[in-house]
């Protein structure tokens, strides 16, 4: 169990942007088999496959933050010692962190509205709650990922500036 939740915390961002692009990939290349050696347009490959891309883009706001790889300009705060750098990171990861666990009510509510519209996608008859719990589900998983990173930035402005020991820092 503990090796199973590792490896979803490790992973779970990037093994679902796999698969999804495979998807994409197969369904598309089915697609252009189909119309130009068969002669038959597939009317719902186009639907999945934005669909997916939908997903895609949401979870990659997750993988983002998780790896820390946003855009930055951070000329300003590597002028700072490390204790210095990790209070700015704490800072901006809380600004993050309210920004998206106030976004997280807003995308339940369009999901509830959703569900109880009924919903369905044109080519595919898919109740359209599939695509749009994809702002819900990536928020939730963005604020975990941000909380994360925010507890492992504070033990280090917490210890005096010297990184935590599974990082190389020393003992006290």
């Amino acid at each position: 169990m503990k090796k199973a939740i590792h490896w979803l915390d490790e992973y779970l961002e990037e093994f679902l942007m796999v698969v999804f692009l495979i998807a994409m990939t197969l369904i598309m290349g089915i697609q252009v088999f189909s119309r130009y050696i068969l002669g038959v347009s597939l009317s719902w490959s186009e639907e999945i496959t934005r669909y997916l891309f939908i997903w895609s883009a949401f979870l990659s706001v997750s993988l983002c933050t998780k790896k820390c790889i946003s855009i930055k300009i951070d000329q300003f705060i590597q002028l700072f010692p490390q204790r210095g750098k990790s209070l700015f990171k704490v800072l901006n990861l809380t600004v993050e962190f309210v920004f998206f666990v106030y976004l997280i009510p807003y995308a339940f509510l369009y999901l509830k509205a959703t569900i109880e519209s009924g919903q369905v996608s044109p080519a595919c008859g898919l109740p359209m709650y599939y695509v749009q719990s994809a702002p819900f589900v990536c928020f939730i998983i963005t604020a975990f990922r941000i909380a994360q990173r925010w507890f492992g930035e504070w033990r280090i402005v917490s210890n005096r500036g010297k990184k935590p020991l599974e990082e190389g820092g020393e003992e006290k």
